[in-house]
């Protein structure tokens, strides 16, 4: 450990590939910058399903917390439960990764107001609340005069500041670019040509798409 630098305690609110890629780059970045790889400790979470296998992630880390197995809401999903993790590791930040908690907008608010300030490595909540759904991020990207592919709401382009200073798509703008019935779909795909991608909103990995 380097001396007048304090480490820096990380808890890696994910597991498999993605907490090793982390793990691996972050400490070859202390190497080069701190002349330690060791000055970032790690704490990951660990489901029985995850140490019954001895995952590599879990070999790298500098310790472990078992949290309960199953589906991942149960754990790496379970933003109450990182928080708790979180607390009680006595980390500075938290690493989400992709997939599992990294898109809820809930888990850097809910660390933000915990009792030490932890730091959520990533966007604030504001910021995946107008980009983690596609048609709020389509609209701030109109607004912004980006290029983009023709679709149900094409044109619309209001945005306002929140309070926080904040773009945020007004409900109004939102509901325009929706189609709500069958007979305002034929119409919108009339006019955006066919074939048309039927996708939803917060759909991901390929869920929700239908190409008629």
């Amino acid at each position: 450990m380097t001396q007048n630098c304090p480490s820096l305690k990380v808890l890696i609110a994910n597991n498999g590939i993605a907490a090793v890629k982390e793990i691996r780059s972050i400490r070859q970045w202390s190497y080069e910058t701190f002349g330690s790889e060791r000055q970032v400790e790690f704490t990951v979470m660990a489901t029985p399903e995850d140490l019954k296998v001895n995952a590599e992630y879990i070999r790298m880390a500098d310790r472990y917390i078992e949290v309960p197995g199953g589906t991942n809401n149960n754990n790496y999903a379970n933003v109450d439960l990182i928080v708790d993790v979180a607390e009680r590791a006595g980390v500075h930040a938290v690493w989400a990764g992709w997939g599992h908690a990294s898109e809820n907008p809930r888990l850097p608010e809910s660390l933000a107001a915990s009792k030490n300030k932890i730091v959520f490595i990533g966007p604030p909540g504001s910021a995946m609340r107008s980009l983690g759904d596609k048609i709020s991020s389509t609209i701030v990207a109109q607004s912004a005069n980006v290029p983009t592919m023709p679709w149900s709401g094409t044109g619309i382009s209001d945005t306002a500041l929140s309070e926080a200073g904040y773009v945020i798509v007004p409900d109004s703008a939102y509901q325009a670019a929706c189609v709500t019935s069958v007979e305002e779909g034929l119409a919108k795909a009339e006019t955006i040509g066919w074939p048309v991608m039927i996708k939803a909103s917060e759909g991901g990995g390929g869920n929700g798409h239908c190409c008629p």
